[in-house]
């Protein structure tokens, strides 16, 4: 992992990814499949990783386009897509590529970054780029949804964080396999507003062999007038601001900051 930003997917993580309780049952579903209701055109979701809200949304009537910088992950997405209906999966289509350069054709009513992908970003040049991408594509009238985490001080600086902890206590797979996970943080680089944080998963064999693996990235934290300036530089109106996904105001115990903004008169 640089230092640069360049998160790297490591191919165990889209085998483990559907399996995690804080990744399958994240209250973001309803939210985003909401937003699509509300939405006139296409969807485009940017990070779509193994489909946990692209599928719902396909499913839900609305063609949606998924680009991820991984192949595992969109490898793992399509599999996903055996399960599904022909209509459904006739209304996906899977692009490999970066969020800070894509190309593609026509404009869509809703673009989206769930589950924060957008933190992966850690230059203010990666994240404009983004921005510009996303708005170039953008339909007049269309949404613009930045989903972010509201950053909490202590983990920009308390080495607690750099002990490793439990977040996922052990569970059985499917396949008789075992599996927990922790996270702690490597590196504090404040004055670049990012710390390399590790995902760390730890697998038995139903023969009692072991496995560890280790996810590592770097993840930018964000303040909300920080994105408020970010956005309008970037030719937006914010027209909502959220602090959950149940649409309540930002206060200062939200977990999440999560921006609606419109392209620019």
């Amino acid at each position: 992992m640089s230092r640069q930003g360049v998160y790297k997917y490591e191919p165990f993580l889209s085998e483990y990814y559907d399996l995690v309780p804080a990744y399958a049952k994240r209250a973001d579903l309803d939210f985003y499949v909401e937003a699509a209701r509300l939405s006139h055109g296409r969807v485009l979701e940017l990070g779509c990783g193994t489909g946990r809200i692209l599928i719902p949304i396909a499913a839900a009537g609305f063609d949606i386009v998924g680009l991820d910088i991984s192949e595992s992950m969109l490898g793992a997405c399509k599999s996903k897509l055996q399960a599904q209906p022909p209509e459904v999966r006739e209304r996906i289509s899977l692009i490999l590529g970066d969020m800070t350069a894509f190309d593609l054709e026509g404009q869509f009513g809703l673009i989206t970054t769930p589950f924060r992908s957008f933190q992966h970003l850690i230059s203010v040049q990666a994240q404009l780029a983004c921005l510009n991408c996303v708005r170039r594509h953008l339909a007049p009238g269309g949404r613009f949804i930045l989903e972010l985490f509201q950053t909490y001080p202590r983990r920009m600086y308390d080495t607690i964080y750099m002990k490793e902890v439990e977040d996922t206590p052990e569970f059985e797979m499917p396949d008789g396999r075992r599996l927990r996970r922790t996270n702690r943080t490597k590196a504090f680089h404040r004055t670049e507003q990012f710390n390399e944080v590790e995902i760390i998963y730890y697998c038995t064999h139903p023969d009692g062999r072991t496995e560890r693996f280790v996810q590592a990235f770097p993840f930018r934290y964000f303040f909300r007038y920080e994105v408020e300036h970010l956005l309008v530089r970037a030719g937006f109106d914010i027209i909502d601001l959220f602090g959950n996904f149940d649409k309540s105001p930002l206060t200062d115990d939200s977990p999440e900051m999560i921006f609606v903004a419109e392209k620019s008169c």
